[in-house]
């Protein structure tokens, strides 16, 4: 399904994972347990953006890692949700705690964690290298890979739309 200028232009929240989506989906794990991930400090400069233009954003990931959470916290995402098993709860608790109608709100996931939730909002988006699942369902599937732009892409083009890049 193609997208169309009008779903580009009614967003006004943006939620994410993080593993696949702002990172590449690799982990490194250390021997003594830590687990480190890499972000891409474009995305993180889109994410600080539209926050400063009144966008909503938030986080919906299944992991819970203290240095995800720091870096979350640096770029100013004050709803952050890590260590969730059912995404769908906590996005619609969310949505109706902010008051956010989910026809505004565009989701970016890669697998299929993110499927039945992808299903509940305006605009489905997802990185070019995620699960077939997901890029099936999605209505844009950025040009880029997941940790390599692909967060970055979505907002750009959505606020381009909204002339507010």
């Amino acid at each position: 399904m193609p997208i169309t200028q009008t779903d580009l232009t009614r967003i006004s929240t943006f939620v994410f994972d993080v593993d696949g989506v702002l990172t590449d989906g690799l982990l490194y794990c250390f021997a003594d347990g830590e687990q480190v991930r890499a972000f891409n400090i474009k995305d993180g400069f889109a994410i600080k953006h539209a926050i400063s233009q009144g966008y909503n954003v938030a986080i919906i990931s299944g992991k819970n890692e203290p240095g995800v959470r720091a870096r979350l916290e640096q770029l100013n995402i004050e709803n952050i949700f890590l260590g969730i098993d059912d995404k769908t709860d906590v996005f619609e608790d969310y949505l109706y705690t902010q008051g956010i109608h989910p026809a505004t709100v565009a989701y970016m996931g890669d697998d299929m964690p993110d499927f039945e939730v992808m299903q509940r909002c305006g605009l489905r988006a997802c990185p070019a290298d995620a699960a077939d699942d997901i890029r099936d369902i999605s209505t844009f599937i950025s040009t880029k890979n997941g940790g390599k732009g692909a967060v970055r892409e979505l907002i750009e083009t959505i606020m381009k739309a909204q002339d507010t890049w």
